[in-house]
């Protein structure tokens, strides 16, 4: 009798709970998945401070692409950055246009 169950028990485990472990966990990942308000401001304030930091860089590199020609050849800007971002060889272009 109880070999009976095993196939029937093993199906419904499969098919039913193993479904339903699935979805109970992917609800209460969704549920929980909101940051505190807090750490959402602290990320807020990172974010800005990279951005910053990155703007003083890329200021950086063009004071000195400016004053050490040799500086554009050794050290180009970073090619990941987008292609409204200025390069080091536009900025002289401009800046000997004047």
């Amino acid at each position: 009798m109880f070999e009976d169950l095993i196939p029937i028990v093993a199906i419904l485990s499969i098919f039913v709970g193993l479904p339903w472990l699935i979805f109970h966990y992917i609800t209460q990942w969704k549920r929980n998945g909101n940051l505190p308000i807090e750490d959402e401001r602290l990320l807020d304030e990172l974010h800005d401070l990279a951005r910053r930091l990155d703007d003083r860089l890329r200021t950086i590199e063009r004071i000195v692409a400016v004053d050490d020609p040799s500086f554009a050849s050794r050290a180009r800007l970073s090619a990941e950055r987008s292609d409204t971002e200025m390069t080091a060889d536009r900025i002289e272009d401009r800046l000997r246009a004047r």
